[in-house]
This record gives C-alpha cells, sequence and structure tokens, in this order.
C-alpha cells in the first residue's frame, strides 16, 4: 500500500482517501484513511471477518462510503486493517492474544494520526467480527477515553438457520451456503459486492476462537464499557438473533455506558455498509457520533 498523496506529508489524505501503512513493534499496520485539517472527531472502523479497510469505502461505490460520508461531514475516519489483516502478517500467531490486538490497534491510530488533530476524541465503529476489537478497545481503560462505541451485525445468540448452516460448514468445509447468511437478500446489495467475492481475504489464525467465543467474552466485556455505546441491527440479519428480547439482553451487558441506543437500519441486510442502506446507515452513525461530541463539551 502506497502513502502517496497531494501535497506535504501532513495533507496526505487530506479531503480524499489514501492507503498507508505504519510500523508498530515492527510489524506493518495498514489502514484506508481520510483526514479533515480541524475534524468534529476521528472515527476509527473497524472491519468484520474475512475482509478488509474496502468494506467502508468500496472501489467504484463512493456512495457507500463510510469514508467519504465522513469526511463530507467534518470527520476524518480511519478504517483500519485489523491485526493480521491487510499488510500486518500473522506472524507466529503473534495476535493470538487479544490484548496484543488491542495495543497494537492503539498504536496503529497514533501513528496514523501522527501531528493532526482528533478533534474532540476517538470514536470506534465495529462490524460482525470487528465487534470483538472495538469492544475490547472500549472496554480497554484507554477506552474510558473514547467518545462512544458503535456496534453492528453482533450480537449474543445465533439464529437456528444460522446455527445450522454454520455447522455445516465446518463438517464440510465448503463455504459457499454461508452467503444465505451474509449476503441475503440479494437485491440489497449492489451486483458489485453481491456474494461478498470481491471483498473476501484470508483471515488469520485468532479468528476462529474470536467467532466460537464471541458470546461468552461478549458478556465479560460490555459491562467494562464506561462511554456511550449503539447498537445497530439490519432489518434483514441472519446471522444474530434480533428480536426485543435478544436486544434487551445486549442493552442489559453495558450496565456501565452512561447510555445505550437500540437502532434498526431498515432495507438492510448484514453487511449493512455495503449494501443501498449504507449512506443512511452512516449518516446516521455520524449522528450518534455528533451526539456523542455534545454531550462532553
Amino acid at each position: 500500500m502506497s502513502t502517496a498523496g497531494v501535497g506535504t506529508p501532513e495533507h496526505i489524505g487530506v479531503d480524499r482517501p489514501v492507503d498507508r501503512v505504519v510500523g508498530v513493534d515492527g510489524v506493518p499496520m495498514s489502514a484506508r484513511c481520510v483526514y479533515v485539517e480541524q475534524p468534529r472527531a476521528v472515527v476509527v472502523a473497524l472491519h468484520g471477518g474475512a475482509t478488509t479497510s474496502r468494506y467502508y469505502d468500496f472501489p467504484g461505490l463512493p456512495e457507500l462510503s463510510l469514508l467519504r460520508t465522513g469526511v463530507e461531514s467534518g470527520y476524518t475516519v480511519l478504517a483500519i486493517d485489523r491485526p493480521g489483516y491487510g499488510a500486518s502478517p500473522d506472524r507466529d500467531r503473534a495476535f493470538d492474544d487479544p490484548q496484543r490486538r488491542v495495543d497494537a490497534t492503539f498504536s496503529a491510530v497514533e501513528r496514523l494520526l501522527e501531528e493532526r488533530s482528533w478533534g474532540a476524541g476517538l470514536f470506534v465503529v465495529g462490524h460482525s467480527a470487528g465487534c470483538d476489537l472495538a469492544v475490547r478497545m472500549a472496554a480497554d481503560p484507554r477506552g474510558d477515553g473514547l467518545l462512544g462505541l458503535e456496534i453492528a451485525g453482533t450480537g449474543t445468540d445465533k439464529f437456528e438457520d444460522a446455527l445450522r448452516i454454520i455447522e455445516g460448514i465446518r463438517a464440510t468445509r465448503n463455504r459457499s451456503t454461508i452467503r444465505d447468511l451474509l449476503w441475503q437478500p440479494e437485491e440489497l446489495y449492489p451486483e458489485e459486492v453481491r456474494g461478498g467475492r470481491s471483498l473476501t481475504s484470508a483471515a488469520p489464525h485468532y479468528e476462529t476462537a474470536v467467532a466460537v467465543q464471541w458470546p461468552r467474552d461478549f458478556a465479560q466485556l460490555a459491562p467494562q464499557v464506561r462511554v456511550p455505546v449503539r447498537l445497530s441491527c439490519a432489518e434483514h440479519e441472519r446471522v444474530w438473533r434480533t428480536d426485543e428480547e435478544a436486544r434487551t439482553v445486549i442493552a442489559g451487558l453495558f450496565s456501565s455506558s452512561p447510555r445505550f441506543v437500540d437502532h434498526t437500519q431498515p432495507a438492510s441486510g448484514h453487511n449493512i455498509s455495503v449494501g443501498f442502506g449504507a449512506p443512511d446507515y452512516h449518516r446516521s452513525v455520524l449522528a450518534f457520533v455528533e451526539e456523542c461530541i455534545t454531550e462532553v463539551t
């Protein structure tokens, strides 16, 4: 990936997305970034499993981009390739330790911002498997300084059909049926991303453990989060239960959060940021960030 941009280094990525790579303890960490010289705040976006930061700025579909919507609204946005993805190799399973992933991501944010303004502070967005890292960052002592947290495409209990499909994948290693969970209804997605083939990336070793342990880890981590939280559920979510009972359980887990918001995104499937509903979803995320800024200023 390149750090090329127009002008001096401090202007790289100002007003338009660029790919950047920074070193964290000798390991390269990559990200897709867009900067505002005097931002309202900095949004850190963490993609889900088996994809990359392209999820938040898919080539050729600028109207769906969180980065482009963010910069238009006055926000710096850092879509980071989670540890083990992008430029960061899964060296000797170094990122199997969850704390190492948290530390590496906080360090990457600092290096990506360099001397740039943080505005009112950091706000973290996580999607699907990326919610593991997002919630861990918010539960970390450093997370108390965050403006807030947005999580989408996650939960504590899966639908029975989802469990059946996932077990079938484990037994046969045939992942084709995963599209029935993640990329349906098909008409809610542009043709360029349908089925996810154009977004697929190899996943690091630790991702399997995240998938298996997440409901338990979620229940342990959420009570440690002390900043405002919004849970977004796609109207057509097919992996995680989104009924009132399930959402009440999740709200109850964030017992230390000063505010919990339960949001439903209409006309959206699991991959909420690359469907036709993405522009509305991203605007709603930024509206929540703005609310969080107001609460601390």
